[in-house]
């Protein structure tokens, strides 16, 4: 997932993802500092930080940290549902007033790592064939994770659909006994009617 948004200094901005159990999850950011002078975004933003915090689907915080203006930031899910990564500038009381705009480049891996050439050149003694083979079999594995919960999740909806199936026959049964009983009821009731009048 990578994306970009904008946001105002200290103004914050969460994402929701949706996440298998036992998912590592890789946020990789950089901030950009509206210009008003050069009309344009600014490359750099010294002097910024960023409050990077990640929630559980139960409410539980998983990372609350400051970073810098740009920086990589993971975690890794306990529990199967949506996360909630919100973003926030450290800016200072002055620069709130100065009303400045951020701009927020983000890049956002779920159950990779960032994989780094340079390292990987650097290492003279790992076959890099090795390298790209672990890579694809952490692929392989987070595909196989993602299937596992898209499964428990369909067996989650197919048992809500039965349960409601089974509530709505109950409901109209009972309905349609209501109905017999009061017709019945109406029947008797019209029969001593014309009894009482000596109409039959």
């Amino acid at each position: 997932l990578a994306l970009y948004f904008h946001i105002g200094e200290r103004e914050e901005k969460c994402i929701i993802e949706d996440l298998p159990s036992d998912t590592l999850v890789f946020g990789n950011y950089k901030m950009q500092r509206w210009d008003i002078h050069k009309h344009d975004f600014l490359e750099s933003a010294p002097g910024l930080g960023m409050y990077v915090t990640v929630s559980t689907p139960s409410g539980e915080v998983l990372l609350s940290k400051l970073y810098g203006p740009q920086g990589t930031f993971s975690f890794t899910s306990h529990l199967s549902g949506e996360h909630i990564i919100c973003f926030q500038s450290n800016s200072t009381r002055l620069l709130a007033i100065a009303g400045s705009k951020l701009r927020i480049h983000l890049d956002i891996r779920v159950g990779e790592h960032f994989f780094d050439e340079s390292a990987v050149q650097a290492k003279e003694k790992v076959d890099e064939v090795n390298v790209r083979l672990e890579h694809l079999i952490e692929q392989i594995h987070h595909v196989s994770k993602e299937q596992d919960y898209e499964r428990e999740r369909e067996e989650k909806f197919r048992k809500t659909s039965e349960e409601t199936n089974s509530n709505i026959l109950w409901w109209a049964i009972v309905q349609t006994l209501i109905l017999i009983s009061v017709g019945i009821w109406q029947i008797k009731s019209l029969r001593d009617f014309f009894i009482a009048k000596k109409l039959v």
